[in-house]
């Protein structure tokens, strides 16, 4: 947590960064975060009002330059491109004049919803703001993408179809297929992205801003999009990750050009999730979701593993 007794030199650092005459008048813990602290800090302006800020910071301190230096260029990559990512106020990735590495940006308006009500409506505006991620042109490009999972790192999930794990395995065991790079987000999923709802109800529904830039690299479209897939498949149900796939495609969006590939980088994703489930569906339950206990999520991550291996083979 940010104290001014447990953090000056962090407190220091963002009023270094704050205008002629601005204060910190108050500090608030923003859930939803896995890998990192993160703070609404509330900043007092001479005129009496109030603006936001947000602070991002992390203790574990193993991958922190990097992530803080992938999210740094990214806000940096996004402004004055119509992708409402939060602006850049200032980054910190070494700890040189914090306790611990940390990144200060503006606050966006809106918040996450994880309900099912208003789906329908909300996935469409999710692949067009992907498609617009993709077509990000920076001056430099980042870094290439990562995975970690293997085919023996999988966890077969307890009572799982062992066929089509087993067959879903050996998918990954093939190499990469070839593709087309693209700025990846690397963490697009609805627990990312803000959205405004009118009190008219969800069809006035919009995206107000897209945040946790700390993974974005540089690597195929398909990742983005399955990574998503999964997402929606294990918060709603395994039919909205194919769903989000073809709302991809209808936004004008471009994937793999056969299933067999396309199949790769929605099993890939999948698969990575076998091995971080219980981290994955805390947040969602302190959001609210509280039906979606680590067995629950892993029996919708085996219904959707299942799904990929029979539709999209």
């Amino acid at each position: 947590m940010i104290r001014a007794t447990g953090r000056p030199l962090t407190l220091a650092w963002v009023s270094r960064h704050l205008k002629t005459g601005e204060r910190i008048v108050r500090t608030e813990e923003l859930h939803g975060g896995i890998t990192a602290d993160i703070r609404r800090l509330t900043i007092g302006t001479p005129d009496g009002g109030t603006r936001d800020l947000v602070l991002r910071t992390f203790v574990d301190m193993e991958h922190a330059e990097d992530w803080l230096n992938r999210e740094a260029h990214a806000l940096t990559s996004c402004a004055g491109t119509g992708v409402p990512a939060p602006e850049l106020v200032a980054v910190d990735p070494t700890a040189a004049h914090c306790e611990y590495p940390s990144l200060l940006m503006t606050h966006l308006p809106g918040r996450t919803i994880l309900v099912d009500e208003g789906l329908e409506t909300r996935v469409p505006l999710l692949a067009r703001q992907l498609l617009a991620i993709h077509a990000l042109r920076p001056a430099e490009r980042p870094r290439a993408y990562v995975t970690l999972t293997t085919a023996d790192t999988v966890v077969t999930p307890e009572g799982a179809d062992a066929a089509a794990w087993a067959a879903a395995i050996e998918v990954i065991r093939k190499p990469a297929p070839s593709y087309e790079g693209r700025v990846l987000h690397r963490d697009f999923q609805p627990g990312n992205v803000l959205f405004a709802v009118p009190p008219s109800g969800p069809a006035g529904t919009r995206i107000t801003g897209v945040v946790d830039w700390a993974g974005a690299c540089w690597g195929p479209a398909d990742l983005d999009v399955a990574h998503c897939s999964t997402n929606l498949a294990l918060l709603h149900g395994p039919a909205w990750g194919l769903r989000f796939a073809e709302a991809y495609e209808e936004a004008g969006g471009v994937l793999a050009a056969t299933g067999d590939e396309r199949l790769f980088w929605q099993v890939r994703d999948a698969l990575a999730f076998s091995e971080e489930v219980q981290s994955v569906s805390q947040p969602w339950r302190e959001a609210g979701r509280t039906e979606l206990t680590t067995r629950a999520v892993e029996e919708r991550l085996d219904a959707y593993v299942t799904l990929l291996m029979n539709a999209l083979a």
